[in-house]
């Protein structure tokens, strides 16, 4: 199960990475200093994206798809590393 739940947050940020390159492409196109300014100014990408919101729509919803996987994949790593060894370590500490 460890790495069914790898794959899927794997796969979670190559989605988040691949829509985040084309909205920092967007940026860029519209001037240099927007292109910038999303890269390293703090809440500027934020701004960007809702200020433009007609042009970065669909790359940002997109990247949205990634939430469920990256989620799915942490909580399967959770859940499959705590397993049965867990209960015997947190049985020994109540006692």
């Amino acid at each position: 199960m460890p790495a069914f739940a790898w794959v899927c947050v794997v796969i979670g940020f190559i989605i988040l990475w691949f829509y985040g390159i084309q909205l920092i492409i967007i940026a860029f196109r519209e001037s240099i200093a927007w292109g910038l300014m999303y890269l390293f100014m703090p809440f500027a990408n934020l701004y960007y994206v809702i200020s433009r919101w007609d042009k970065c729509k669909s790359p940002f919803l997109k990247s949205l798809l990634a939430l469920p996987f990256i989620i799915l994949g942490f909580y399967l790593l959770n859940t499959s590393i705590a397993g049965p060894g867990y209960e015997m370590i947190d049985g020994l500490t109540q006692l």
